[in-house]
């Protein structure tokens, strides 16, 4: 049987391919379908990674998208993780808002920004693998939320606070369990296995199974695109290596620790008995201490 050849990453896509005019379909459905409603791409912004360089080993590739509704797309792969990652992409959406106001605008010109994080490692504690994050203002007392008046509502054409604010969702690929029980699965099971099945549907999907295979590249962009896997395989590498070695440094200080209160127990006359108990030492490492 024929090996299912696989697709090229989707942050590699972001930065090499997804650009062009030609290719916004891609992106137009892959958003589409995350945020539930037809997404038409007006055109992709300049942001800090968006380099071509291939020599680039930036962990971290981000993508800008203007949509047809002046809402700015801030999209991120992110593979290692980061302690303050979420404070991170609420500053990436402040930022986002100030460098696309004009000085003498008024507050009722703030863009709408939309933060979506493409994450191959597991941030903070839950189960599921799409979180959804926006700004609600509830009642203290009545718990009702609070709506827009409806000159605000005129003037706007929202009714909610939270359609003003910035929304945030974060997929935490690693945790999907390869089932597509819907559209955005097909697209979240690509993400994590660089794979399309025949029979996957969600917008999109055709077009980046054209554009992402790999045979299609050109020789130089073959060897580009190998040199970027690589780059990926040795930073794991050093990055699997250094959680090894602070493994073994914790393990060898327990060590240690146990072998002083042993000595210690041992010098006082505790019995052996309650030297390995109350340590965990074998009573052979006890007397060679």
């Amino acid at each position: 049987m024929m090996a299912r050849r696989k697709l090229i990453s989707f942050d590699w896509a972001l930065k090499r391919l997804l650009r062009s005019k030609t290719n916004y379909e891609v992106l137009e459905g892959f958003l589409s379908e995350l945020l539930k409603e037809d997404m038409e791409i007006l055109e992709i912004l300049e942001s800090e990674s968006n380099r071509y360089d291939a020599r680039d080993k930036s962990n971290r590739v981000d993508m800008k998208v203007r949509n047809r509704k002046g809402e700015i797309i801030l999209i991120e792969v992110q593979y290692e993780r980061e302690f303050d990652f979420l404070q991170r992409i609420l500053y990436a959406t402040a930022k986002a808002i100030t460098e696309h106001m004009d000085k003498a605008a008024l507050y009722e010109n703030v863009i709408k920004v939309i933060s979506i994080n493409i994450l191959y490692f597991d941030l903070g504690y839950g189960e599921d693998y799409i979180y959804h994050g926006k700004t609600h203002f509830t009642g203290t007392h009545c718990h009702d939320e609070l709506l827009l008046n409806e000159k605000q509502q005129q003037a706007f054409g929202k009714e909610y606070p939270h359609e003003l604010y910035p929304e945030y969702y974060l997929l935490k690929i690693n945790q999907f369990d390869d089932i597509a029980r819907e559209p955005l699965d097909e697209w979240v099971y690509f993400l994590k296995n660089e794979e399309i099945k025949e029979e996957f549907q969600a917008r999109g999907l055709k077009k980046a199974k054209e554009v992402l295979d790999i045979m299609s590249l050109s020789e130089e962009e073959q060897r580009a695109y190998e040199w970027h896997i690589e780059e990926m395989r040795y930073r794991a590498s050093v990055h699997r290596t250094k959680v090894l070695e602070e493994q073994f440094e914790r393990e060898e200080g327990r060590a240690q620790e146990k072998a002083t209160v042993a000595r210690l127990m041992k010098e006082e006359g505790e019995p052996m008995e309650k030297i390995a108990k109350y340590t965990g030492l074998m009573p052979e490492e006890i007397e060679k201490l």
